[in-house]
């Protein structure tokens, strides 16, 4: 007797968006929809179901999954998943889901719409005519043909922006951490680094997530390099452009208008920058059209039937359930994966064309593959932030051309267990390897073809120098002035005289190497935090 699934929708979902549950016929689906529930109330029934499926509204609080003993999946009719306890959920097993492409067109044209609005002085011109007046003179405005926009972030909304500016005849230079000349080429755009785009773009448009390395990523320093008369647009998230600055930016004329769709602060009602004549902005409506909303509930309820039917699903957005006995053979190694995934994407600013981890010893015997999955995380954290996990890490990056690659030997040399992870870019290759030492733990043995020794956590400056004497002495005196107490130090050369490296540990973070970096026979520094 096939058995009922059991589904909760506790928010309001159209029809329309859940029509692949209703017209299941292969599945046995008991569809029950109770919206406004109290966490107590949703506490009390959430034990019947199989599946809850959630807009915004509904808190998914550690509480109530603790009371759901027979919950196997919940599925938010969103983007985001910052209602729902994913750690609570992944200890108890059960597949948390989202849809983060069920957006991506209304996304691109509400940003196409305000790069318009913006260009032709629409909302001004419309409240100008309300109050009575017929400014023609006051509201000239520009034509997007043969002008130059920049994509900031080019990933699935960028590259629909993208297309729709082609159509406008606008020439189009972008940004993104894994964009390769390539992939460039392949979409029909310029490409090179944020101060590029700053320096040749009439249009800037937001299109990155908000991490720390694009917190305020448009800054004063970005905006003094960019064009006079620029015109900037977010319909991305609020925090990627320093507001105050843009606040300066448009009095002193730098720039000659923005179009907000988020700010740093929601809602942003009172926001000094709504007082500005060159500012247009609306209430964070990027994903806010009708077939939005139903595409969003659309890519989840197909995905709860891809889990019930083929035991996969597209958009996982926490660890799957995974066997015990391979999660206890390969478990003590998941920490040194993720930071040795962590250290090597730090060694390049390219993007990554290829992934690279190798296995040696007893882990050749395994099924690793929760295990690369981990390690490929810790290398896409650098730019994607937590919207990569261990279940998607590896969706992630083939969406991204990344090409992943296991290699296995149970040959071990030096050491029972050892990963190495490794990075191929269009111009460079960087690797890391690592171990678990009995008594020491993880460790950090080598660094491309420098053999070192290194505790894998806490605050690390990685420097590429020239062997010579007085450089490691140089190197502490530096820090000194700058009040960084050196931890450990790790050195490592090739040939006497030729290139060597420093790992050291320090006290705390150092977000500014500049001082560094301007030695003479210092060629390079990176700051990692593992």
């Amino acid at each position: 007797m096939t058995k009922t699934i059991n589904i909760l929708i506790s928010d309001p979902l159209s029809e329309d968006g859940i029509y692949p549950l209703l017209e299941e016929k292969d599945l046995q689906l008991n569809i029950v929809s109770n919206t406004g529930l109290s966490p107590e109330e949703l506490k009390a029934i959430i034990n019947d179901f199989d599946v809850l499926l959630v807009r915004s509204q509904t808190k998914v609080t550690r509480e109530i999954i603790e009371a759901a003993t027979n919950l196997k999946l919940i599925g938010r009719a969103g983007v985001g998943v910052d209602n729902i306890d994913l750690d609570a959920a992944t200890e108890k097993g059960i597949i948390v889901v989202n849809a983060p492409d069920g957006n991506t067109n209304s996304a691109a044209e509400h940003t196409t719409a305000m790069i318009m609005a913006l260009a032709r002085h629409i909302p001004h011109a419309h409240m100008s005519l309300q109050e009575g007046r017929w400014d023609r003179k006051k509201f000239v405005g520009v034509e997007l043909k043969n002008k130059t926009i920049g994509v900031l972030g080019f990933g699935r909304i960028g590259q629909e922006v993208a297309h729709r500016a082609k159509g406008n005849r606008m020439n189009v230079i972008a940004y993104d951490p894994f964009l390769t000349a390539e992939k460039a080429e392949k979409a029909g755009v310029a490409y090179g680094s944020v101060e590029d785009v700053a320096k040749v773009a009439d249009f800037i448009t937001m299109h990155t997530p908000l991490l720390d390395s694009t917190h305020h990523m448009i800054n004063d320093d970005i905006f003094a390099i960019m064009k006079d008369g620029v015109r900037i647009v977010n319909c991305a998230r609020g925090g990627i452009i320093d507001e105050d600055a843009l606040f300066r930016a448009i009095e002193s004329g730098k720039v000659a208008g923005a179009a907000l769709d988020v700010m740093e602060e929601e809602p942003f009602v009172g926001n000094r920058l709504l007082d500005l004549p060159q500012i247009i902005a609306t209430p964070h409506l990027g994903a806010s059209t009708i077939e939005a909303q139903e595409s969003v509930a659309v890519d989840v309820s197909n995905d709860i039937l891809s889990y019930f039917k083929h035991g996969t699903v597209l958009n996982p957005v926490n660890m799957a359930s995974v066997s015990k006995d391979i999660i206890a053979k390969i478990e003590p190694f998941f920490d040194l994966g993720a930071k040795l995934g962590t250290f090597v994407s730090r060694l390049t600013d390219s993007a990554i064309n290829e992934i690279n981890i190798y296995y040696s010893g007893d882990l050749a015997n395994f099924d690793v593959r929760p295990l690369t999955n981990n390690t490929v995380k810790g290398i896409l954290t650098r730019n994607l932030g937590n919207n990569v996990n261990n279940v998607n890490a590896r969706y992630l990056a083939e969406r991204n051309d990344i090409k992943i690659n296991e290699h296995k030997s149970t040959r071990a040399k030096a050491f029972l267990n050892s990963i190495t992870v490794e990075l191929v870019t269009s111009t460079e290759t960087h690797k890391v390897k690592g171990t678990l030492l009995a008594g020491l733990g993880a460790r950090i043995v080598q660094v491309d073809d420098y053999v070192i020794d290194v505790n894998p956590q806490g605050h690390i400056l990685f420097i590429r120098h020239m062997d010579k004497p007085g450089a490691i002495g140089l190197v502490g005196t530096l820090l000194a002035d700058q009040n960084i107490n050196i931890a450990t130090m790790q050195v490592g050369r090739a040939i006497e005289g030729g290139d060597a490296i420093m790992v050291l540990a320090v006290d705390h973070s150092v977000e500014n190497v500049d001082f560094l970096k301007q030695q003479k026979n210092i060629f390079d520094v990176k700051s990692i935090d593992l």
